[in-house]
């Protein structure tokens, strides 16, 4: 046998790996794409990061590099050498994803360099957590806008105690302007923490900044929320299946967005110790206004839970109720509920999302003759004002009240 012959099998082996690469890169993108699209990221979000990742795609495709080695450091290096790019928002969240989906073993490692701040930040950041409680999660986010801040305030060489709400609004709207709306309050309520914490607690500045920091109004707030009709719900529950424990997942989780009005983060995050089968209660702790609640379970919902709990869950030392389908098992994040949710829907040919269900729980619960308040403690509201949302989208109690009409 020659050398040639001796070549030959392996660099066949290559294309057919290199082709496997490719197949499944292009789906896990499309997939990732969808899954952003369905849990509103912005427009402008969604563009960029297609960009990114259609790069990347090209740079799987023009290299050997196996799946396994695609979501790692190495290879991240060796794309922002042949790209010339440092920022990788776009690869970094289709690898968190993907592991999400139990595709791939681990994550992109995040940057782990320290970033220094000067000492008037890490001691906001300090405040936050000795007397607001903040967690982790939450300084981590601050400690984001900050960095960003300050390197915003010492390319323009602003000094922090003569700072402007002019300057301020200059940094916003750079900053904000690959987020959704969402998120622009949420950093926007960050930053405004930080010059109260300069006005009123350090005497830096001269002027309380933080009342003048607000973004534009959003008419849209108006907008009645999205539910699903009647019809709809029926297409829906007929377009489930439980031929696999992913199906049957997905049931129990349908069931309770739809039947209990839970957001995919409260979903994600009941526990086994949290549910009595016997009464037919849930204890809902975690929910997002802080307001624990103990809600009693239709049957159907009992019944869909415990199918899972029996038939599908896997064996795991975890308590939470809802795990990814393969090992290592972990408890499903708030994103992977509202992904497959959103997944059953558009299989059904519904253009909705997870919240939909529970926008059509409060429809349900107001057509059912339910007052404002009991719907607000119901879907754990901290404000009535979030709740009276709900009531622009009850159109058959409007035309009883105006025209008396029966139905």
């Amino acid at each position: 046998m020659t050398n040639t012959d001796q070549k030959q099998p392996s660099k066949k082996l290559g294309s057919h790996h290199d082709g496997y690469v490719y197949q499944h890169l292009n789906q896990a993108i499309e997939d990732y794409l969808q899954w952003m699209n369905s849990v509103g990221y912005a427009r402008k979000s969604l563009q960029s990061h297609q960009r990114q990742l259609n790069q990347f795609v090209c740079f799987s495709k023009n290299t050997t590099i196996s799946w396994q080695k695609l979501f790692t450091s190495d290879c991240l290096e060796a794309f922002k050498k042949i790209t010339g790019q440092s920022a990788l928002s776009a690869i970094n969240g289709l690898s968190r994803y993907l592991f999400c989906q139990g595709k791939i073993p681990q994550p992109l490692p995040k940057r782990s360099a320290p970033i220094d701040l000067p000492k008037i930040y890490e001691d906001y950041l300090a405040h936050q957590q000795t007397h607001r409680q903040a967690t982790a999660h939450h300084i981590s986010n601050t400690k984001r806008v900050l960095v960003a801040f300050d390197q915003y305030l010492q390319t323009d060489k602003i000094d922090l105690g003569s700072l402007k709400i002019e300057q301020v609004d200059a940094f916003l709207s750079e900053f904000l302007a690959p987020f959704a709306a969402a998120t622009c309050r949420i950093y926007r309520c960050m930053l405004r923490g930080f010059l109260k914490y300069l006005y009123h607690e350090r005497n830096i500045i001269k002027r309380d900044l933080a009342p003048l920091v607000v973004g534009r109004r959003e008419y849209a707030q108006a907008k009645p929320p999205n539910f699903l009709r009647w019809q709809e719900i029926q297409k829906l529950f007929a377009g489930l299946t439980i031929a696999s424990a992913s199906d049957i997942r997905t049931y129990a989780m349908v069931q309770l967005g739809y039947t209990m009005g839970l957001r995919p983060k409260e979903i994600s995050r009941i526990s086994l110790d949290h549910i009595s089968f016997s009464t037919q209660q849930l204890k809902v702790t975690e929910r997002k206004g802080t307001n624990p609640v103990e809600l009693p379970m239709p049957e159907h919902t009992v019944k869909a839970v415990a199918a899972y709990v029996i038939g599908a869950r896997p064996d795991s030392e975890h308590r939470s109720v809802f795990l990814t389908l393969h090992p290592p098992f972990r408890p499903m994040s708030a994103n992977g509920v509202g992904h497959h949710i959103s997944k059953a829907m558009r299989k059904a040919g519904l253009s909705s999302t997870a919240y939909w269900l529970r926008h059509t729980y409060a429809q349900n619960l107001l057509e059912s003759g339910c007052s404002i308040f009991e719907i607000k403690e119901m879907l754990g509201h901290d404000k009535i004002e979030s709740t009276k949302l709900y009531l622009h989208v009850h159109l058959k109690l409007m035309r009883k009240v105006l025209f008396d009409e029966t139905f």
